[in-house]
């Protein structure tokens, strides 16, 4: 899943960088919003992480802005947390909204919700013949068996398993799989579909040649 983090702060922005890195995301950043709003309109991400309040384009007229043509999950961030601030960025179009100092934890969490909410899955788990995943835990078995996947693979699994039964194409898979200082024209996909084969079955993943990939439906 590829997200972006929005946020003036140079440390928090920089440490939810290296967060979200950390549990297999592809992240871009921008330091304020006139960046972010460029970056959001250019790209569609599975999810923004918004600060509320920033100089010149605060999180509010970004998110006004963003709300004319895109329906982008946001996460709003904000040192702000009166009853007030949060129905105005609620009513703005914010998907949720997280109070500073937060829980890095919880942030995870929830945006792990967001993400499965744009998808329309309700469950937390996805069953794909004897290999499941828990989108929770991001963690996946095959019978029953727990199986090692990097942080990268379990991000493709995960993408293709959401859009079961349909064909993704290799551009779709490099824009919400990588981020943009990542080369797309490397062979890591590849390798990755070529891995998730190895350890989950030769025929979970398929390739359409000339079109993408693809989970078949049940």
């Amino acid at each position: 899943m590829r997200l972006l983090i929005v946020e003036d702060e140079a440390d928090l922005r920089n440490g939810l960088v290296r967060l979200f890195r950390e549990e297999g995301y592809a992240v871009d950043a921008a330091p304020n919003g006139a960046e972010g709003l460029h970056k959001a309109m250019e790209f569609d991400y599975d999810a923004i992480v918004l600060d509320y309040m920033m100089p010149g384009m605060d999180g509010r007229e970004v998110l006004r802005r963003l709300r004319h043509t895109k329906r982008t999950p946001v996460m709003m961030l904000t040192a702000r947390n009166s009853v007030e601030d949060r129905v105005v960025g609620l009513d703005l179009g914010a998907d949720d909204y997280l109070a500073k100092p937060f829980v890095q934890q919880e942030l995870l969490a929830r945006l792990r919700a967001l993400v499965r909410r744009n998808h329309s899955v309700g469950s937390v788990a996805l069953a794909i013949g004897d290999v499941l995943i828990d989108t929770v835990a991001r963690r996946v078995t095959r019978a029953g068996q727990p199986q090692a996947l990097t942080g990268r693979e379990y991000a493709l699994l995960e993408y293709l398993a959401h859009r079961r039964g349909a064909v993704v194409t290799r551009a779709e898979l490099y824009e919400h799989l990588f981020d943009e200082n990542e080369d797309t024209l490397s062979n890591l996909l590849e390798v990755h579909v070529c891995n998730l084969r190895r350890k989950l079955g030769n025929e979970l993943i398929r390739t359409r040649r000339g079109m993408g990939y693809e989970i078949p439906a049940a």
